[in-house]
């Protein structure tokens, strides 16, 4: 049987990724408004730098400890962090919020696919089956009418790939390192990469920053500092498969936040696609507690 220890780590894991999925999913209304107004790599830049800052009072004298696995896999993760915030950012200015919600949140069935046909780890069949029932709660919370690929859906997808590697990553990273460091570094490198291209290429939006100051402050303390830390610490002993689960439900904390702050009413659809990712982040918990044990996450890709 499961230890009473083991099933306790694993509900504290589940409920720290699903305390960054509420505050990620919070967070979207102060991401929307910011697009209008600035480029998706100074906004990530400056958003990605103050959650790195706000970490740093934490650091203590953790930086100094920091190993060479922990830089060269922080660099990594920061960089697919560079790489899926960017084109998530940049293809909601083509493509509608609903059509950019459901395809980014595809992450949720990549994960084990991707788990399955790389790293020939082949995930439980709850976890197939949370994954599915997760994705189909995306479409209908987020209202697809149709998904006819335009260039903002593609920059979506292309953005979704990246997400299920992060999610990958950082599950085989966070056994073995220090969160705090590793967290800190990945904003960093994210931070340092998008501002580079940011006031190279979008420096002429610098004045329109008096405006979404508030947006970029609350969603660089709470979204990246705090979120990206509680994901990193849930996924030391969550698998990646059922991770992705619990995490995409930011889409329904999304909608919620909407209903709550700006009135924004939830369809009968909605309400069903809700209660479907539900099922199956429940799903995919009870299918861990099932097991025996607690099936651990090696860090180099298993042989076929």
């Amino acid at each position: 049987m499961r230890s009473p220890t083991l099933r306790g780590e694993r509900l504290k894991a589940d409920l720290t990724l699903l305390a960054a999925a509420i505050v990620w999913g919070s967070a979207f209304a102060a991401c929307r408004v910011a697009a209008e107004q600035l480029g998706p790599f100074l906004y990530n830049g400056l958003r990605f730098a103050l959650g790195a800052l706000t970490l740093l009072p934490f650091m203590g004298r953790r930086l100094r400890n920091l190993t060479r696995f922990e830089l060269w896999g922080g660099m990594l993760a920061g960089t697919l962090l560079f790489g899926g915030s960017t084109l998530q950012q940049k293809g909601l200015q083509f493509t509608t919020a609903g059509k950019a919600g459901f395809i980014t949140g595809l992450y949720v069935v990549l994960v084990p696919l991707f788990l399955a046909l790389v790293w020939r780890q082949w995930p439980r069949w709850s976890s197939w089956a949370a994954s599915l029932l997760a994705a189909l709660g995306l479409y209908l919370l987020s209202a697809v009418e149709q998904l006819a690929l335009s260039l903002g859906d593609a920059l979506e997808l292309a953005g979704a790939l990246v997400w299920a590697l992060h999610v990958i990553l950082i599950s085989r990273l966070a056994q073995r390192v220090d969160v705090l460091r590793l967290a800190w570094v990945q904003c960093v490198v994210c931070a340092l990469s998008s501002l580079a291209f940011g006031l190279g290429l979008e420096s002429h939006t610098l004045a329109k920053l008096v405006d979404v100051w508030w947006a970029i402050a609350y969603t660089g303390v709470f979204s990246v500092g705090l979120g990206y830390t509680l994901q990193m610490l849930g996924q030391r002993h969550a698998p990646p498969a059922d991770a992705s689960v619990i995490l995409s439900m930011e889409a329904v904390f999304a909608a919620l936040a909407g209903w709550l702050m700006l009135g924004e009413m939830l369809t009968a659809w909605q309400l069903l696609g809700c209660g479907l990712m539900l099922v199956g982040m429940l799903l995919a918990q009870a299918g861990t507690f099932a097991q025996g044990r607690v099936r651990s996450i090696s860090v180099q890709p298993e042989e076929g």
